[in-house]
């Protein structure tokens, strides 16, 4: 047994030791076939760039082998590495081996990467200076250019003559690439030697000249760099740059762009000078007596340089670009080069750019913002687009504040301040607390807003948020510095919210208010000073400097309450811990409390502490931006930044415009009309010739038949005279709604050859006579108003005064035809807005008798027969919501206001009031009727409106009067759309000789029409309209008013409201609604004792709100 266990066990241990053996042979030869592997892997880990080097070491092998194929994928891989920012200089040396390789492939990657390397490695690059050389010879222009651009690129004084001599070369390469390239290498050049300057000018100058749109964009970027000062080497490219913007690439645009802004602000003279020159011309218009003042005012208007149109007509299609930078250049362009009435063209394009990415948006927002402080009107229409949106970051949400705060006039205040109220409320701080910030710009720059956005403020004194509290106090101390005694009651509440208050800065500034105004709350701030003087050792630095001023400015106006604790404040900011607030008590306590050592300053302690302090002025941050150019990098960082070219001013006297007169070559004379059409009129005779004849033709058919003529041959001749533009003006009619004023593009993109034509068209005009000169202009636009048979005088509606193609394309013949004669231009601007306003006749129900096929001049009744009258006032009573029920008013007052002289009108003198009846025209136009009377010793003709501003207000005007006899009077019914504003209505009433500017101004109460509520509406309505939308005041009653017949007679006599019932004796409700948005406006009154009542009106239209306060008030305070 034991035998056979110990032969068992031999056995086991002879297997055991094979199975060792082998096992340990086995990884034996493991470990020898793994320790290279892990040796590479050690060694890789502690040197990375071992990896690289050995990674390197194989692209070194292949671009030294023979094979192509082999190189051009090693090269391939080298220009990866460096498109991924990896190292790749140490290859230099092999790589420039392969700079002479036949395959123009590799010819290409060796070039580009040596652009790269050449400036780090100048050594090894100068070998190749040979070889560069001769590729500029290559007969491939991208080996030419890639060699030019490696030159270029070795940054060594030495080879500055062999890059000269290469760029002159290049210069006149066939290759519009290769000249675009010299032109970018001298850039380079330029900033490796200066001294090479003028050499470098020479060749700017003959690239200047080149006709490629590819060149252009470089050579004018190198002219930038090199000699932006040598306006002289643009005169006689100017043109040439302008015609050949719009089809180069988008950055050479932008260049162009700026260079081009600069040049037109040092050739041409102002154009912002034309409203001035109107103004003038006007006067003498009128002033027939004086001829001598008509001959100096007639040689004074402003009349555009064709070569200033030019720039502008050719940059406006770029508004339509899809590249940012060069829709911003073009509004920048037109921000400080066109007339003002055609800035506003730019806007739309701007908005569009809103809906790019925020970099973009706050660019563009910035600009934006700078030019809303200027121009409001641009943006008005869009102010939508400046809502805050919740996904905006907050430095776009900032802008759009902002720019809502400039936008912010009294008619549209109401609507900003709702917004507003919601931004209060944002999650985000910062931005909240610029919107409370804004809501004081508002508050201070427009004063019928003040009190109710002082009491928006105080009720934000009680929000949960701490910031918005704290900015709600900074805000309304800096309010309240603008009419301390009307706000006690604020201060009052400030202080009783003290104690709930923990931000240092809204605590401090409760306690400045608190000593300022302490001898209006005597008994409250010393009440404040007690609490504080508990906690003053626990309170921030800020916080105690104030403290110590409340507590002297309440020792010198209160020292028996506030003696004491005066020196307790003293005692304990003697031994504070910081220093400021330890010199202040030591200063405070020299100049209050009399002492030897004190001497003569304290007699004037008083006359130191509480001396007046200015209002502070709250204003916009982009006010000064202004003095830089719009869309630089300057204008965004409010800085001037190195490099940045200030714009001069424009000159007083223009330098001559035949500089930019190009000569012409005698082989291509017969394509001068096309090259140069743009700028030179007297060198496109015949082609000036073949238009005006045509024109001249259409001239004289429509003088002929203007007698007798019908609206059909007018519309035919308008056809043909408009031409090619139908299309244009047809697709504006049809987006004339959306457009604004200046935005249609028929005007601009007129070629010179037609503002050549029209110039000898009103040459021609001087020749007829006077009344078919009134139809010597029609359009396609006209033709329609002539079907419908309107005559003369026809209406526009809000939108089409301002934003229809007639009044681009009238603004933009004015400035195209330069060469007219002032006097013509006179003649033109009488019958202009004749034609322009037939163009956008409205269809309303009075006028269904135009549709007659009459002719134009034909009297019209302007009398309505009575059952018309009422039919017409039932179907517009029927329009109007069941919300907005129209009760008629008790009391109706003939108030007659004036609007014409007789010694003004030259005989004609005219009345207006309003009847409070509904309008018949539209339900959102207010009621007027005029009075027109003929006091003159002849007959007056064809009495009407003319031209009115502003340009988006909606008149419906009455038919023309063909004819007023002598001592004669008519009543003519008109509306206006007002747009709940007091805004005068300004328009012009002509006759058939004279032209006469009047205006309608609207009391705030004829805005309104009665509405009946019942009391229960009247209170759950008003409930609705608290905070910002409630105005009140208390007011001292007349002892005569205080009986309610008094009272509705007054109010009624001032506004156009409806009564409505109360329950109560000591209240009078009056409801009434807006008449053109409809916003319910709720009158109340709450009589109090000793003939004091308590006003107050609810409504969302504060600026109203205030208006009709003051004028209720003031009528109530009257015997």
């Amino acid at each position: 047994m034991d035998a056979g266990l110990s032969s068992l066990r031999s056995d086991a241990v002879g297997a055991m030791r094979t199975a060792l053996v082998s096992a340990e042979s086995l990884q034996l030869s493991l470990r020898t076939g793994l320790s290279q592997e892990e040796q590479a892997l050690t060694q890789n880990k502690h040197s990375p760039k071992e990896i690289h080097k050995s990674g390197n070491e194989d692209l070194k092998e292949m671009l030294e082998s023979n094979k192509e194929s082999l190189k051009l994928e090693a090269m391939k891989r080298v220009v990866g590495l460096i498109a991924k920012g990896k190292n790749a200089s140490e290859l230099f040396p092999a790589v420039v081996k392969n700079v002479a390789s036949k395959n123009i492939e590799l010819k290409k990657l060796v070039y580009v990467y040596l652009v790269r390397y050449a400036e780090e490695q100048q050594d090894l690059a100068l070998l190749s200076i040979s070889t560069f050389q001769r590729a500029l010879k290559d007969p491939n222009q991208f080996i030419r250019a890639s060699a030019l651009r490696v030159l270029s690129s070795i940054r060594v004084s030495i080879i500055v003559p062999i890059m000269m001599l290469a760029i002159k070369e290049s210069a006149a390469d066939l290759s519009p690439y290769v000249r675009k390239t010299s032109a970018h290498a001298i850039q380079k050049l330029y900033s490796l030697d200066p001294d090479q300057k003028e050499q470098l000018i020479e060749v700017i100058e003959k690239l200047l000249k080149d006709k490629s749109t590819l060149v252009a964009g470089s050579v004018v970027m190198a002219f930038e760099e090199v000699c932006p000062d040598r306006i002289d080497l643009i005169h006689k490219n100017y043109r040439k740059l302008c015609n050949l913007l719009v089809d180069v690439e988008e950055w050479g645009q932008v260049v162009i762009i700026s260079m081009l802004t600069r040049y037109a602000r040092t050739q041409f003279i102002s154009p912002w000078k034309d409203g001035a020159m109107f103004d003038e011309n006007e006067k003498a218009f009128y002033d027939s007596d004086s001829e001598e003042k008509k001959d100096e005012t007639e040689a004074k208007p402003y009349i555009m340089d064709p070569d200033h149109r030019l720039l502008l007509r050719n940059t406006k299609p770029l508004l339509q670009s899809r590249n940012t930078a060069v829709v911003m250049s073009v509004a920048q362009l037109y921000w400080h080069l066109a007339p003002k009435h055609e800035v506003s063209i730019v806007t739309k394009s701007l908005v569009r750019l809103l809906r790019s990415h925020r970099e973009v948006q706050y660019i563009v927002l910035q600009n934006i913002a700078t030019m809303s402080i200027q121009r409001k009107g641009m943006f008005e229409p869009y102010m939508k687009s400046f809502y805050v949106r919740s996904t905006d970051a907050t430095h776009i949400k900032t802008l759009k504040l902002e720019i809502l705060t400039n936008l912010a006039n009294e008619a549209n205040i109401s609507t900003i301040l709702r917004e507003f109220q919601t931004y209060v409320k944002s999650q985000d701080k910062a931005f909240a607390a610029a919107t409370i910030q804004a809501i004081g710009r508002c508050a201070t720059n427009i004063s019928e807003v003040t009190d109710t956005c002082l009491n928006g403020l105080v009720l934000l004194l009680s929000n949960r948020d701490e910031t918005v509290v704290a900015e709600s106090v900074v805000v309304i101390k800096k309010l309240l510095q603008t009419q301390p005694t009307q706000h006690c009651e604020i201060i009052r509440h400030m202080a009783k919210l003290f104690d709930n208050i923990t931000v240092p800065m809204a605590r401090a500034s409760i306690l400045w208010l608190m000593g300022e105004y302490c001898e209006r709350v005597p008994k409250i701030a010393p009440d404040v000073l007690r609490k504080m003087a508990k906690s003053f050792t626990a309170e921030e630095d800020i916080v105690k400097l104030q403290t110590v001023n409340l507590a002297a400015k309440l020792y010198l106006t209160n020292s028996k309450q506030t003696k004491l604790l005066t020196q307790y404040i003293l005692n304990l900011g003697k031994y504070d811990q910081n220093y400021d607030i330890r010199d202040r008590t030591r200063f405070i306590r020299q100049l209050i409390v009399p002492n030897e050592k004190s001497g003569a300053l304290n007699k004037y302690a008083r006359r130191i502490l509480l001396a007046p302090k200015p209002a502070p002025v709250l204003q916009s941050a982009f006010k000064d931006r202004d003095r830089f150019q719009l869309g630089t990098l300057s204008h965004s960082l409010n800085t001037k930044a190195s490099g940045y070219q200030e714009l001069s001013d424009w000159p007083e006297v223009a330098p001559d415009q035949s500089e930019r007169n190009v000569e012409v070559i005698e082989p291509i004379k017969e394509w001068t009309p096309i090259v140069g059409k743009a700028g030179k009129t007297k060198k496109t005779k015949s082609d000036e010739k073949f238009y005006s004849d045509d024109e001249e033709e259409k001239e004289e058919e429509g003088s002929e038949s203007s007698g007798s003529e019908d609206s059909s041959s007018s519309s035919s001749s308008s056809s043909e005279e408009s031409g090619s533009e139908s299309e244009e003006e047809s697709s504006e009619e049809s987006e004339k709604t959306s457009t604004d004023s200046g935005q249609s593009s028929s005007g601009s993109e007129k070629s010179s050859s037609e503002s050549d034509s029209d110039q000898k068209k009103k040459k021609t005009k001087k020749k007829t006579k006077k009344a078919p000169q009134k139809k010597s202009k029609p359009t396609a636009a006209d033709s329609d108003s002539d079907e419908n048979g309107n005559g003369p005088v026809a209406q526009a509606s809000s939108s089409s005064a301002e934003s229809s193609s007639g009044s681009e394309s009238d603004s933009e013949d004015d400035s195209d035809s330069d060469s007219v004669a002032p006097q013509k231009k006179k003649s033109d601007a009488k019958s202009k807005p004749k034609v322009e306003v037939k163009s956008k006749k409205e269809v309303s129900l009075l006028d269904l008798d135009d549709f007659s096929p009459a002719p134009t001049n034909a009297p019209k009744s302007t009398v309505v027969s009575s059952s018309l009258l009422s039919d017409l006032e039932g179907l517009s009573l029927s329009n109007v919501s069941s919300t907005m029920q129209v009760t008629t008013p008790s009391f109706c007052p003939m108030k007659t206001y004036e609007l014409l002289h007789h010694m003004s009108g030259k005989g004609l003198s005219a009345k207006y009031h309003f009847p409070r009846q509904p309008c018949l025209y539209e339900p959102s136009m207010v009621s007027v009727q005029v009075i027109l009377t003929n006091g003159s010793d002849h007959c007056l003709e064809e009495i009407h409106i003319g031209d009115r501003s502003p340009g988006s207000l909606s008149i419906h005007c009455f038919n023309t009067i063909e004819r007023l006899e002598q001592e004669a009077s008519v009543t003519v019914s008109m509306g206006i759309d007002f747009s709940d504003s007091t805004q005068a209505a300004n328009f012009q009433l002509c006759t058939k000789e004279n032209q006469f500017s009047v205006s309608i101004q609207p009391a705030v109460g004829e805005l309104l029409m009665p509405s009946s509520l019942n009391e229960q509406d009247f209170c759950k309505e008003q409930g609705k309209l608290l905070g910002m939308n409630e105005t009140s005041a208390t007011i001292a009653m007349a002892t005569a008013n205080s009986s309610s017949q008094a009272i509705n007679k007054h109010i009624l006599s001032v506004a156009n409201v409806g009564q409505v019932s109360s329950s109560q004796n000591n209240f009078h409700r009056f409801a009434g609604r807006t008449v053109s948005s409809g916003a319910l406006v709720l009158v109340s009154l709450e009589l109090k004792e000793s003939s004091t009542a308590l006003l107050t009106i609810n409504t969302d239209k504060s600026v109203m709100a205030s208006m009709l306060l003051r004028d209720l008030k003031q009528a109530l305070a009257q015997a």
